[in-house]
């Protein structure tokens, strides 16, 4: 990546960061998430790493406006992916909920033992609706455009996300199901997909273990025709 990528790909991240700061009131929520996992998936098959993988994730935010940006690495010292999101949760009433959010991204490939970086940048929306307070249900779409004449051009996602939380059970353990159903085409090829993530903590320990598994109904998508699965360690802090 050039120097002027990066000028403009941390001008963007910085944008969007002031942004975030500027609404509201002074107060920030920072938090962040040090995760471990056996394998490095991504929902797009593409940029699936398939290889033990660490991940870094930070969010700062305030007045529904986020900063969030993910770095994930192969656990071998090689870099995957960098992604800075923006957020904001647009204010509604009663049970609705709708969050919008773009970002900048650089994908990280090996090609004849040299590293190359591939630039996108996204956007996506999800409107949802809070059944109970154990179960939210979100409608998302998610578009993504390469800048490289390399890179994957047109990326569009749709899915049907479910959300359960148990609440407590066992005394302070809180058991999450992430469900989604989702219809994935990239430069024209397209898949359908079942993913699920399945994650397991306690309300006092900031670690948990999680489980995520996607499940290919129909694909022609290059890399994405089989099940895969994971499993991954979570180290939460604030």
């Amino acid at each position: 990546m050039n120097a002027t990528a990066t000028i403009v790909l941390l001008g963007l991240a910085c944008a969007i960061a002031d942004r975030a700061m500027a609404q509201g009131d002074r107060r920030l929520l920072a938090t962040g998430a040090l995760t471990v996992t056996n394998k490095g998936i991504s929902t797009l098959p593409a940029l699936t790493l398939g290889k033990p993988a660490g991940i870094v994730d930070v969010a700062i935010g305030r007045n529904g406006w986020s900063f969030a940006p993910q770095f994930r690495w192969a656990l071998e010292g090689k870099p995957w992916s960098f992604i800075f999101w923006g957020r904001y949760r647009v204010p509604t009433h009663g049970r609705w909920h709708l969050a919008v959010g773009a970002h900048p991204a650089v994908v990280f490939k090996t090609i004849d033992s040299v590293i190359v970086a591939r630039r996108y940048f996204a956007g996506e929306i999800g409107p949802g609706y809070t059944v109970t307070r154990h179960l939210d249900v979100v409608l998302y779409y998610f578009y993504s455009k390469g800048i490289d004449k390399e890179s994957i051009q047109n990326t569009h996602m749709g899915a049907a996300r479910f959300f359960v939380n148990t609440g407590p059970f066992a005394g302070n353990y809180v058991l999450q199901f992430a469900p989604q159903l989702y219809y994935l085409t990239m430069d024209g090829d397209d898949g359908v997909y079942l993913a699920s993530t399945l994650t397991m903590g306690h309300r006092t320990v900031p670690l948990a273990i999680s489980t995520f598994v996607n499940e290919p109904l129909r694909s022609d998508l290059a890399g994405g025709q089989e099940f895969i699965w994971n499993v991954s360690l979570i180290y939460t802090f604030r």
